[in-house]
């Protein structure tokens, strides 16, 4: 069977509708983070621009509320991530993609732990967590007494890896500080992970918020395998196209796909957006500028700006004796319409960021 093409344009077009960033939404923020199945959330608070991004209306002080009232989470799932979910979705998701974190960590501390009992390992990391939140330095210390031939560290990530665990707050909160303190999921929440929650459910919120995607692109999104036997089973659940390199993409049949002549604002993403990284072809936002300035400097990540829906620059802001200054390196010359564009809403950027308690300056860095 003939299948239709869908060329790089009309892809990035459908991703950034999905993704909430061809125009702001009147979503609230939980409603966000649950159509965005999460953002990648390991850095403390840079996601905020995230939803930010996305919002018309998204102030820090509420999203943090999210994570204070229990309403919101911190926690591994995805790639063996932090993610910020709902907590409905951190029940749901964490047993589907435990096998990703699991692997995780059989890969780098399992041989550490090799010949210990699974289950006393976890009841032990259990009663420490319920009794108060611990980091994992502390959790691994309190775990080699009563293991003192094994490595603290391998301990803990044990027990990260076997126990749900979620940061609580004041990590996380808007504004606020805090050492990454951990405490199991079904304590935090009163109630245990789910066990019925269709992978297929999963795969299909996936394809609304990032699709048309190939199995391959929900692997790397998820860490999941073998998911082509899933996309199997679902069947005339789904529809198929393809690229312009004849790979084979799926979807959901009455998802929307804009014509991909329609405009792209700029927009700000923070550093771990998962529009960046929830891709095995990254290619439909991600431009051969940006991969080669994409190298990882203690972790972090350069925070790119979209224009027209595609990577041409990154930026960077610095807030001292009360003026904060957004720094955008552009990857090539701009044009004034897209220079004021930027601008604007990197004043808007800046307000959101200071609470407006700030002079603000946006500066641009001529390209090489």
């Amino acid at each position: 069977m003939t299948r239709a093409v869908l060329h790089r344009r009309a892809l990035n077009r459908a991703t950034l509708y999905r993704q909430l960033l061809l125009g702001r939404s009147d979503l609230s923020a939980i409603e966000a983070i649950e159509h965005l199945v999460g953002l990648q959330a390991q850095t403390p608070q840079t996601w905020y621009v995230g939803l930010w991004t996305r919002l018309h209306d998204c102030r820090g002080e509420a999203v943090g509320e999210l994570l204070t009232t229990r309403q919101a989470v911190r926690i591994a799932l995805m790639r063996s991530t932090i993610h910020l979910v709902s907590a409905a979705d951190a029940l749901a998701l964490r047993p589907l993609v435990q096998p990703v974190i699991e692997r995780g960590m059989a890969s780098n501390h399992g041989k550490l732990l090799t010949g210990l009992a699974r289950e006393e390992v976890v009841a032990a990391g259990r009663d420490l967590l319920d009794e108060r939140p611990l980091s994992f330095d502390q959790l691994g210390r309190s775990l080699g007494q009563r293991w003192p031939d094994r490595d603290p560290a391998a301990l803990a990530q044990g027990v990260r890896a076997w126990v749900p665990l979620v940061q609580v707050p004041p990590r996380g909160v808007w504004g606020r500080t805090g050492i990454a303190a951990h405490t199991s999921l079904d304590t935090w929440l009163g109630t245990a992970p789910r066990r019925d929650y269709p992978i297929e459910e999963m795969l299909s919120r996936y394809l609304a918020a990032f699709g048309p995607a190939t199995v391959r692109d929900m692997q790397v999104w998820s860490g999941l395998t073998r998911l082509a036997e899933v996309v199997e089973r679902m069947g005339s659940r789904l529809v198929s196209y393809r690229d312009e390199n004849g790979a084979e993409l799926f979807d959901l049949p009455d998802a929307a796909r804009p014509d991909p002549d329609t405009p792209a604002p700029p927009r700000f993403l923070y550093d771990f957006d998962n529009l960046l990284l929830s891709y095995d072809d990254r290619t439909r936002v991600v431009t051969d500028d940006y991969r080669r300035r994409n190298t990882s400097r203690n972790g972090m990540l350069p925070r790119a700006i979209l224009l027209d829906g595609y990577t041409a620059g990154t930026w960077t802001t610095t807030v001292a004796r009360g003026a904060a200054t957004l720094t955008i390196e552009p990857f090539a010359r701009l044009s004034r319409e897209d220079a004021d564009a930027l601008a604007v809403e990197g004043e808007s950027l800046l307000r959101f960021l200071t609470g407006g308690k700030a002079t603000l300056d946006v500066r641009f860095v001529e390209p090489d």
